[in-house]
């Protein structure tokens, strides 16, 4: 069974492991499966609340982890070949000093920045804040998120709808013109016939 046949078949957990999986270095980015997420919303292929209660709780676990890998590590985490390509000893000193200045806010903007977002919860913990703040903070933050992309998701699997039903409306309409069309021509063609 392939991961897709999987998410198929489970649409609560293939979207939990789908977070999960991006959040340890899959190309699974976490807004396009919060995307997707409301688009199986909009279509009822999943129920909205068991489904934004799965990816809610795959977020928290993968910002967690994250964080926890800086706090155990600290400043050495760059020189593991998985963090090396996207945390460089300057920017760290960079997070660090708006960390110190801006602390919290740091945290609830940034989770909005899709480059950013694994790299502040690492430096969330290589900082020493503590975890309870950086849960309480990343669990509000983070329903902000689900909002703005579910939300994209479940708009967007609307329009396809929307969309859909307007296409098969033209060509009803498209068909019925034709019929008419075809009809007069006929009639135009009997009477010409029978005229001469």
């Amino acid at each position: 069974m392939s991961f897709s046949d999987f998410v198929q078949q489970f649409p609560y957990a293939g979207l939990f492991m789908l977070l999960i999986l991006g959040g340890i270095g899959f190309p699974f980015p976490e807004d396009t499966t919060l995307i997707l997420c409301g688009f199986l919303i909009s279509h009822e292929i999943v129920r909205a609340v068991p489904a934004l209660a799965m990816v809610y709780s795959g977020i928290l676990i993968t910002d967690f982890s994250l964080y926890l890998v800086g706090k155990k590590y600290g400043k050495a985490v760059i020189t593991h070949k998985r963090f090396r390509r996207f945390l460089s000893p300057e920017k760290i000193a960079r997070l660090e000093d708006k960390f110190r200045e801006r602390g919290i806010l740091v945290i609830l903007f940034g989770r909005q920045l899709v480059g950013l977002r694994a790299q502040i919860f690492i430096v969330a913990g290589i900082t020493g804040m503590p975890a309870l703040r950086f849960l309480a903070v990343d669990s509000v933050t983070a329903i902000l998120t689900i909002a703005l992309m579910a939300g994209a998701g479940y708009m967007g699997g609307q329009s396809l709808e929307i969309i859909k039903n307007d296409v098969t409306r033209v060509k009803h309409v498209a068909i019925f013109s034709l019929v008419i069309a075809l009809a007069i021509y006929l009639l135009f063609r009997y009477f010409k016939a029978r005229k001469e």
